[in-house]
């Protein structure tokens, strides 16, 4: 494994040929703009290059891959985008892969098996690279590369709001704007709500509960609760911004059962409560405010185990 500047990633990319650009589980704006705007990139200068997605592409994503078809060749150049460890790689995006390339990633703690790795913590989003490695790529923005990287920067700072949004992260989506329709970007990740959303929204209103004296909002949903108002998974996406904008709130708990006996767990934190150390607590990992994890059990055997490290920390 082999730490490298952004030059060198650069001169790998030139370099090498047939790509399989891996994306991670439960995949976002970040990790799938980064992606479908790095193959584009790739495929204009002349070089083979597809995507890897765990399952299907969620339903408002789905404009990022709208002029892109799957190319026939034998990958031989792995990279991973937006991935932070291994365990956020699944079994089909996995599939004849034998190991990682080349890593690209921003966030601060990162442990994907990679021949070499550049990752850029300062970065909000890993989109922020994407846009840097394209340009000295030599290659002309266009429309599909631009919503990539609008969508990556927008998704992965809750549409700049969050705290990890710098300059940076305004200068790049000021360069790329022009390009595409980020006013409909912001509309489908940012407004538009199904019914079923509304109505899961206000049962985990319904359910949210406080800890550490009021300082720890939890809302959790469970399978049920889904098949009852029938949301699909990619409708859960944002839920967990919900708790931390409570006042007096400084730690977000969003409990997410899956099918495999495990709870995705999303915590949002305020006041410089490390979310990051938070989740390694329990495997995971991510940013200073925004982490994640996951859990095996029950509602009540994970909700006790988050209560009490919860407590512990605040």
């Amino acid at each position: 494994m082999r730490k490298i500047t952004l030059t060198e990633t650069v001169a790998l990319l030139l370099e090498n040929d047939n790509y399989r650009i891996l994306t991670h589980t439960y995949p976002d704006g970040d990790t799938l703009g980064c992606a479908f705007a790095l193959c584009k990139a790739l495929r204009k200068l002349g070089k083979n290059a597809n995507v890897a997605v765990e399952g299907d592409l969620p339903a408002k994503l789905r404009y990022l891959a709208n002029h892109y078809r799957e190319q026939a060749f034998t990958p031989a150049y792995i990279v991973s985008v937006d991935v932070a460890a291994m365990s956020l790689l699944g079994p089909q995006v996995m599939e004849g892969v034998d190991h990682i390339d080349l890593c690209i990633d921003h966030h601060r703690v990162n442990s994907v098996e990679a021949d070499n790795i550049y990752v850029d913590p300062t970065a909000a989003a890993a989109a922020e690279i994407i846009y840097e490695i394209v340009r000295y790529l030599g290659v002309e923005l266009d429309e599909d590369i631009a919503q990539g990287i609008y969508t990556g920067v927008s998704t992965d700072t809750g549409c700049f709001c969050y705290t990890n949004t710098t300059e940076r992260t305004h200068t790049v989506a000021a360069k790329v704007m022009g390009y595409c329709n980020w006013k409909e970007i912001n509309n489908i990740n940012f407004v538009l709500k199904s019914r079923a959303k509304i109505k899961l929204e206000r049962m985990i209103y319904e359910n949210m509960e406080f800890y550490a004296g009021g300082q720890c909002a939890i809302v959790y949903t469970t399978l049920s609760m889904q098949e009852a108002l029938g949301t699909t998974d990619d409708e859960l996406e944002g839920i967990a911004s919900i708790p931390r904008q409570i006042e007096g709130v400084k730690m977000g708990i969003t409990m997410r059962e899956k099918p495999d006996g495990t709870f995705k767990i999303s915590v949002r934190t305020n006041d410089r409560i490390d979310a990051a150390a938070f989740c390694a607590r329990f495997g995971g990992g991510g940013h200073p405010a925004a982490a994640g994890c996951s859990i095996e059990g029950t509602l009540g055997s994970v909700k006790e185990q988050l209560i009490r490290a919860a407590e512990e920390t605040l």
